[in-house]
């Protein structure tokens, strides 16, 4: 058998840095968290190659006394930790003491630092671990660490570093994600000479995200605050059509440190559920806050990880803040309308430009040298005449109104070029509008919910038409909508559902029976209770099929069979909680039973439909998550017509 020996010092110490220090990310993750930890309020980073060759650290934090200089690169040296109790209650990012050993330990480190109170600062060299300057210096008040070479005597690890973008894009994320934990803090990162991010550290979160994510996703978000349970919510949320097809924009804080919890993560979903459109995740900058002694953040080495004495706190403490600022603060989509020309804006200019004179007349501008026409007749109607403006500049012309007269039955239209004349057969008026029959709608019926303060009492709905069957045209509050009739038909019908006490159920002629998956059989049949309660009369047949009796009115058209299979698809991957069973039935059931995108409907309908969606302020999204309707204001269509100067 080997013998057992203890390792030398220098071999331990590698082996013990392996577990703080993987890739230089971790290094600036390390140092920064210390210099915030030192109170600083302005952190610049600085890297070259990707961190490989030189990172650096510079803060206005407390410093370090030229006494314990040597002793904070020894392992397990803190001031953040005294007692064994004080590992219930950590207030703060760092406390293990590990973060300069480890650094040290693989590269050349080197550090300036100088306290608020002294005269002198210090400047200490450690490489390898080993110590080889210690001196006086003058410098700036807080701390200056600088580290080369990284993983010089660790050839091993150093291979299986990536090339230097990817590194340096490593280190841009934790810069970036610990900007967004302290808007108080303003932030510096100077990538190979260039620097790529500044926060103001005014304390304005919006302000570090528009820096951090971009304008794009800082236009997204709705401000989110509350507090439940001694547990705080802040930050913000993207507007569900914001959206994004994975879970990268979603950013957790707990007590001003980064973290990955399943549990903030599940609240967030769950509370944009119905708004967000299946397959897509919401994006998040939260921070949590919770009495320290509630949490156990000395989980795991990277400290990302933490345990929550009671996980639902947390959970609803999420769920209703991001509910709250949904409901608050989503507004219906907007069609933006790109302006392909802005006469003012120095873009390519028309063929004339118009400017009002008054009432009967106004000032045409052509920069084209071909005039054109007089205007003719146009269905025996003579529109305009254009005459040429009595005026030394030629490129100027200008539209007079004509005048019109009627006498016995002849309309006469007065123009500098002569007369026309109409002879009027028919008096002059509007015709009537038809009178809308009362007509049977093939549109399931939908009961109106109970009375809510978010519904307008009587909206002044305009409708206009429809297009490609599916949508409808509407005009309401000087804006035009655009709805889907199928989603907002669908959310109607969700809504109704979900507000009903007893659910009108129709029975079939003849009993369906239905074959299923191994595990839709399971789902079926252990939720036979839960589907009669609404509407839907389920026994097992055994062998995989299921018998249907009965389902709810509102599907007595559709394939019940595919409604069933749906249903057991639905409900495989639902948690055990009732009301989440529920809400897919109501799904699928919503979804079965409105019209389709494409079918025929009347004005009649189409107008009533129109009417119910729009009374709703936050009805804005069908149970799968897609927008009802698009909102085309006044402002942006006069725009594109150059009717705003």
């Amino acid at each position: 058998m080997p013998e057992i020996k203890v390792l030398p010092k220098n071999i331990a110490e590698l082996i013990a840095a392996g577990e703080v220090v993987e890739r230089p990310s971790a290094v600036i993750k390390e140092l920064v968290e210390n210099s915030i930890d030192a109170g600083a309020t302005e952190i610049t980073v600085e890297i070259k190659r990707g961190g490989i060759l030189y990172m650096s650290v510079r803060d206005n934090g407390c410093g370090i006394t030229p006494q314990d200089v040597p002793t904070a690169f020894m392992r397990h040296a803190t001031s953040k930790i005294t007692h064994k109790d004080d590992l219930d209650r950590i207030a703060t990012l760092g406390f293990r003491g590990e973060a300069l050993a480890a650094v040290s330990a693989v590269s050349k480190t080197e550090i300036i630092t100088r306290t608020q109170s002294s005269e002198i600062g210090t400047h200490c060299i450690v490489e390898g671990s080993v110590q080889t300057v210690l001196e006086e210096i003058g410098c700036e008040k807080g701390t200056f660490i600088i580290v080369k070479d990284i993983f010089y005597n660790t050839p091993a690890r150093m291979k299986f570093l990536k090339s230097d973008v990817a590194e340096g894009n490593n280190i841009a994320a934790v810069v970036d994600r610990i900007a967004l934990s302290h808007p108080e803090i303003s932030f510096k990162f100077i990538r190979d000479g260039r620097r790529v991010l500044t926060t103001s550290g005014d304390g304005n979160l919006k302000n570090v995200i528009y820096s951090v994510l971009g304008r794009e996703f800082a236009s997204s978000l709705i401000d989110v605050s509350n507090n439940l349970d001694g547990v705080s919510v802040t930050g913000m949320i993207c507007k569900p059509v914001y959206c994004k097809q994975n879970r990268n924009g979603q950013f957790f804080f707990l007590n001003g440190r980064l973290i990955k919890s399943n549990t903030a993560a599940a609240a967030l979903e769950q509370a944009y559920k119905n708004s967000a459109m299946t397959g897509k995740f919401p994006c998040c900058v939260l921070q949590i806050n919770v009495p320290f002694d509630t949490v156990d953040v000395n989980v795991h080495p990277t400290k990302m990880e933490v345990r929550f004495s009671d996980e639902r706190k947390i959970f609803n403490a999420v769920y209703y803040a991001v509910k709250s600022g949904l409901q608050g603060g989503d507004t219906r989509p907007e069609v933006k309308v790109k302006t392909t020309f802005n006469p003012y804006s120095g873009g390519e200019p028309p063929k004339y430009t118009q400017t009002r004179i008054n009432d009967n007349s106004a000032k045409v501008f052509y920069n084209n040298p071909v005039k054109p026409e007089r205007d003719e007749k146009t269905e025996g109607i003579l529109i305009s005449d254009i005459m040429k403006s009595q005026t030394d500049e030629s490129d100027i012309i200008v539209f007079h109104a004509p005048e019109t007269t009627i006498e016995n039955g002849v309309l006469t239209v007065h123009t500098a070029v002569g007369d026309f004349q109409k002879q009027i057969t028919e008096p002059d008026k509007t015709p009537e509008k038809p009178q809308i029959s009362e007509q049977k709608s093939d549109i399931p019926p939908v009961k109106a919910p109970a009375p809510q303060s978010n519904e307008a009492p009587s909206p002044q709905v305009r409708y206009i038409g429809y297009a490609f069957n599916t949508y409808i045209i509407a005009e309401m509050d000087n804006a035009v909508y655009f709805i889907d009739k199928h989603a907002a038909h669908e959310r109607l019908l969700y809504e109704q559902l979900k507000s009903t006490q007893k659910i009108e159920v129709q029975e079939l002629l003849v009993p369906l029976t239905v074959t299923l998956t191994k595990e839709e059989y399971g789902s079926i049949s252990s939720n036979i209770e839960l589907l009669a309660q609404k509407g839907f009369d389920v026994d097992d047949f055994g062998g995989g099929t299921v018998v249907v009796r009965a389902v709810p009115a509102v599907l007595f058209k559709e394939d019940i069979a595919l409604i069933i299979t749906e249903l057991a698809d639905s409900l495989i991957g639902t948690g055990n909680a009732d009301v989440e069973r529920i809400d897919d039935i109501f799904h699928t059931v919503a979804c079965k039973a409105a019209i389709k995108g494409g079918q025929y409907n009347t004005d009649y309908e189409l107008k009533a439909l129109a009417e119910r969606i729009l009374s709703f302020k936050d009805i804005m999204y069908c149970p799968h998550g897609r927008p009802v309707a698009f909102k085309l204001t006044r402002h942006e269509l006069e725009k594109q017509f150059g009717r705003l100067g």
